[in-house]
């Protein structure tokens, strides 16, 4: 039996909308993925330490609050830290398109904007890790 796609969905910083984090968590489960969501309020810290404990394949983060280009590079950062490279940093929120081509040369994945689906989400995910293997 195939590993199912384990993924920790979070909120970090101080914004605390999360409908669009929870309706993402919630179609990743119907999709067949594992989702561990860690709530509102979490520091690149947090998210990472559980990343770790967790043994997630991706982090997805939900950032609203214009903090990207702080929060991304962090929590990439920490990764590396942690010679935790392999799990895959992807997100959405409000983010100009710029500032998503910055983030992904850094290393971040895909980066989904207002409008996207949940479908378009599941489908990254379930192809990144069919190419991966």
């Amino acid at each position: 039996m195939e590993r199912r796609i384990k993924v920790l969905v979070a909120k970090p910083g101080l914004d605390g909308h999360d409908r669009g984090a929870k309706v993402v968590a919630s179609a990743l489960t119907d999709a067949g993925m594992e989702v561990i969501y860690t709530g509102l309020h979490q520091t690149p810290e947090k998210i990472v330490r559980t990343a770790i404990e967790e043994d997630v394949d991706a982090i997805g983060l939900s950032i609203l609050s214009g903090a990207h280009m702080t929060i991304f590079p962090k929590v990439l950062k920490l990764l590396k830290d942690n010679k935790r490279e392999d799990i895959l940093l992807f997100g959405g929120g409000i983010i100009p398109k710029e500032d998503m081509i910055e983030l992904e040369k850094m290393g971040v994945g895909k980066l989904f904007g207002p409008g996207s689906s949940t479908k378009e989400v599941v489908d990254y995910l379930k192809n990144w890790f069919q190419n991966k293997k």
